[in-house]
């Protein structure tokens, strides 16, 4: 009798999310998603083997991306600009928010 073995994904934090639990949560298939990690649209946290891991912000901006490409039908060049832009302004919100909070 050969011996089985279980495939056991081990995460760093609770907030992680596989690729497949990830396309559950938003609606679409591990393939989409990754395209989109291949293109640069959404970067995962870790890798464990051949595993993906995302963090639980991948969910928001995934949910993003669908919809710039559903309701304005956005085109994937657009979108890296537009997800570039958004990551630019919220990185300048924190700094902005940093800096009131030191006033």
């Amino acid at each position: 009798m050969d011996p089985k073995y279980e495939l056991v994904v081990v995460r760093e934090y609770p907030d992680q999310l596989t690729l497949s639990e990830l396309a559950s949560l938003i609606d679409t298939d591990a393939a989409t998603i990754g395209y989109y990690v291949e293109i640069g649209l959404v970067e995962p946290v870790a890798r464990i083997g051949a595993q993906l891991l995302f963090e639980a912000g991948a969910v928001c901006r995934l949910r993003a991306i669908a919809r710039l490409r559903r309701d304005l039908g956005t085109n994937i060049s657009s979108l890296g600009m537009i997800m570039d832009l958004v990551d630019r302004i919220r990185a300048l919100q924190r700094e902005v928010d940093a800096l009131r909070s030191r006033l």
